[in-house]
């Protein structure tokens, strides 16, 4: 049921974010299309696709940075439409291209937010301060990209907020800087619900336990980590006493398949241990040898990706 914003969150709250048919419209352009989305609390969640998906238009919306064209969202149990102050206190939110009072010292710029958040931990700042090494005393201007995003992410941390959205907050930097910023998302996991989106694919493969893939402003899918490994496989099928080549229909889940004349390999999008083998054995028969791995997310992405482009330019459903 949908209703509008309270100032407590629901002790057993089990989405910390919910969306319904929203939808986003620039002119004749649109961004968002239709989402339905669902994400549990405690939980990483990935958002990931090409440039132009519709990413960080879906975070503007649910920061209420952009009003949706139709449709509903919710955070934390509460209508983003109603959200005030102190809701959004419970909500923390760094983006790639968040502006900051650059005449602003570090110490200044913490000490400006605290009074806005009832919930402030002084020790945690003092301990993040320290954690980050951020200097206190130098001008906003002055600092490193890396250092700045470690500083806004601070300033989000230090208050504890029940939900943390980021939008690409790892991009450009140096990876003992990602490392820094990912180890003290980690510290929070199960505590705060986490919402990233990143196209840092191998760096988020490590502690993201959900996965969004949003193409041309749908959601194309939505699934927990362990299942998306599950379903996402790479195949190879070896004979090495006789030739192999790919068979000329083979099944529609069966992805970039390739052939050495001794083994055929493939991705198979929903794969099923029964099922896949079974049919495996219906097209090169029962004496071959499988061999089937779990592939990174940057792979799983890389795959979709080729699939939804084929779609787009009318190759059907393969690529």
């Amino acid at each position: 049921m949908w209703s509008g914003a309270r100032n407590e969150v629901p002790k057993s709250l089990m989405y910390a974010i919910e969306t319904a048919a929203l939808t986003k419209r620039f002119r004749r352009a649109q961004a968002v299309c239709d989402l339905n989305l669902q994400i549990e609390t405690g939980s990483v969640y990935a958002l990931i696709g090409p440039n132009g998906a519709g990413k960080t238009t879906l975070i503007k919306m649910l920061m209420k940075l952009v009003r949706p064209t139709s449709g509903r969202a919710k955070l934390l149990g509460m209508d983003v439409a109603g959200l005030r102050g102190p809701q959004l206190a419970l909500v923390g939110y760094v983006s790639e291209n968040q502006k900051l009072p650059e005449w602003m010292t570090v110490g200044a710029y913490l000490r400006y937010w605290r009074p806005f958040y009832p919930t402030w931990d002084r020790n945690l700042e003092e301990q993040l301060v320290e954690q980050f090494d951020l200097p206190l005393k130098q001008k906003l201007k002055h600092l490193s990209r890396g250092m700045r995003m470690k500083v806004s992410l601070a300033s989000v941390l230090a208050f504890h907020p029940r939900l943390i959205i980021l939008d690409e907050p790892l991009s450009g930097l140096d990876p003992l800087v990602r490392d820094e910023l990912i180890r003290a998302l980690l510290e929070r996991k199960g505590n705060t619900t986490v919402l990233i989106s990143s196209h840092d694919l191998a760096e988020i493969d490590h502690f993201a336990t959900h996965v969004g893939y949003l193409d041309g402003g749908v959601m194309r899918l939505s699934e927990s980590i362990d299942t998306l490994r599950q379903s996402f496989r790479r195949i190879e099928v070896a004979a090495p006493e006789e030739s192999l080549l790919v068979p000329p229909s083979p099944p529609a889940e069966w992805r970039e398949l390739s052939s050495d004349g001794t083994s055929v390999r493939w991705t198979e999008l929903d794969y099923d241990r029964y099922r896949s083998i079974a049919r495996i054995h219906d097209y090169f028969g029962e004496d071959v040898l499988i061999r089937s791995s779990g592939m990174p997310l940057r792979e799983i992405f890389l795959t979709l990706a080729r699939r939804y482009h084929g779609e787009k330019n009318g190759r059907g459903e393969r690529p």
